[in-house]
């Protein structure tokens, strides 16, 4: 009940804000602003067009730009750093923990992330240093290394002084890293048991060594499946001689979710997730053109197949009114496979050991689905052509689109199945070409199969 409020709230505040924007009045903007939460004004930023864009962050206090930056799309919070000097930039992300200035740097430069690194003091800089060595995509480049480590052999009651001095803990902290002399990750323990075990209790005796631990290499996505199987709410990440390195928590993986999920719906379209929803129209019109371009390609290579037959289309012209019916079929259960098999290796079900299962599986289903459809098909055709063509055989014109459908259909499912795998052999991100070799390969197999059939009967 309290969540929905909060939600009214936040939207009666955008709404209110909007409206200020509108009217001109920029007082009433600036002290909307101090009331949202840095995320709803990043989430207002990405709304806007890029003049009112720029005059929200103009009227933003230079002490929020960082919380607001570390909110935004990538490509928007690059428009806002390329504005800002080196200075001013380090003074946005003098506070914000490392992970999330990493994320920051990572998308500058060199020459302008080591300026940046300069301005910052020694420990944060030695650290950020450290987290940069590690690609952005894997757990060393998505943790955070504010992480509280204690020894073994003290006590709770020493625990609980050392965190009263501190004053804060990390957000997230669900438990506490126990680590010897060398920062070798012993166990944890929980924060639960620091605040209800006997002050005089050692760490020895509560000390978890059964914990799931997150090598530094190991791929973002990974770190996301192992978050979601076993529910965690952080993770200790190690080198590879079991140094306790940082932390990765669930924020940081509900944004790696959040970036997978984008990616995937954006890139079945040829699109970039990070795209700017009010970017400048010819810089979108640029990237747009690529992926039309290439879609022309398969468009005229399936025109080029239809022309190979153009005397049996004119023979029987009833085939130009099936001509859509067959590839469309085949496209559909082809992106149906398709997008399972993406969503599969994305979640780590599909793997060696059961490709052969699942395409064994898959080649049954569209073998049910193919003779179903092209009975029913050829119902409908054997029945319309009575009415619609004459001087042909109306059970060769059956014949013929049922055959195509049933191995189009089948053709569309095997190729769905298969050109994921193949294109992650020759890594290449399947949610980007797959659509475009799936729809090719339809295309060209319906066409190819009616016509070819037809010009058997027919010719």
């Amino acid at each position: 009940m309290a969540e929905n409020q909060n939600n009214q709230t936040r939207q009666e505040q955008l709404q209110l804000l909007n409206s200020a924007l509108d009217s001109g009045h920029l007082i009433p903007v600036r002290n909307l602003l101090e009331e949202l939460h840095s995320a709803d004004i990043a989430h207002l930023l990405e709304s806007t067009p890029p003049r009112v864009r720029n005059v929200i962050w103009q009227l933003l206090d230079k002490e929020r730009e960082g919380d607001v930056l570390q909110h935004l799309n990538d490509e928007i919070r690059q428009n806002f750093i390329e504005n800002m000097q080196p200075q001013e930039l380090a003074n946005a992300l003098a506070d914000l923990d490392t992970d999330d200035v990493v994320d920051i740097l990572g998308d500058l430069s060199h020459n302008v992330s080591n300026q940046v690194l300069r301005l910052l003091d020694e420990q944060n800089r030695a650290l950020i240093e450290h987290a940069l060595t590690y690609p952005e995509d894997t757990a060393g480049g998505l943790m955070n290394t504010d992480t509280i480590m204690i020894r073994p052999r003290v006590s709770v009651e020493v625990v609980l002084r050392y965190l009263r001095i501190r004053g804060n803990m990390p957000p997230h902290t669900d438990h506490l890293y126990v680590v010897n002399s060398r920062d070798v990750l012993i166990g944890s323990v929980p924060i639960s048991a620091i605040l209800t075990c006997d002050p005089d209790t050692s760490i020895t005796q509560i000390v978890d060594e059964e914990m799931f631990t997150i090598p530094a290499d190991m791929i973002d996505t990974e770190v996301a499946q192992i978050f979601e199987r076993h529910d965690l709410v952080s993770a200790p990440v190690l080198d590879n001689e079991g140094r306790l390195l940082g932390r990765i928590t669930i924020d940081d993986v509900v944004d790696v979710i959040r970036e997978e999920a984008d990616h995937s719906l954006m890139s079945m379209a040829g699109l970039d997730e990070l795209e700017d929803t009010f970017g400048p129209v010819m810089e979108t019109a640029k990237k747009r053109a690529v992926w039309l371009g290439i879609n022309l390609l398969t468009v005229i290579l399936a025109a080029l197949v239809i022309g190979l037959f153009e005397s049996t289309i004119g023979k029987v012209t009833l085939l130009a009114v099936l001509l859509p019916i067959v590839p469309s079929m085949g496209g559909i259960a082809g992106t149906q496979t398709l997008t399972l098999v993406i969503r599969g290796m994305s979640l780590g079900h599909i793997s060696d050991g059961n490709q052969s299962y699942f395409l064994k599986k898959e080649l049954a289903v569209s073998i049910i689905n193919g003779i179903l459809w092209a009975i029913i098909i050829s119902t409908l055709v054997y029945a319309f052509s009575f009415y619609r063509e004459s001087g042909v055989n109306h059970f060769h014109l059956a014949i013929t689109i049922g055959g195509a459908m049933l191995f189009n259909l089948v053709t569309g499912v095997i190729s769905g199945a298969s050109i994921p795998l193949v294109l992650k052999k020759l890594n290449i991100d399947p949610a980007i070409a797959g659509g475009v070799v799936l729809t090719t390969v339809t295309d060209v197999a319906g066409f190819f199969a009616l016509l070819g059939l037809a010009t058997y009967f027919f010719a």
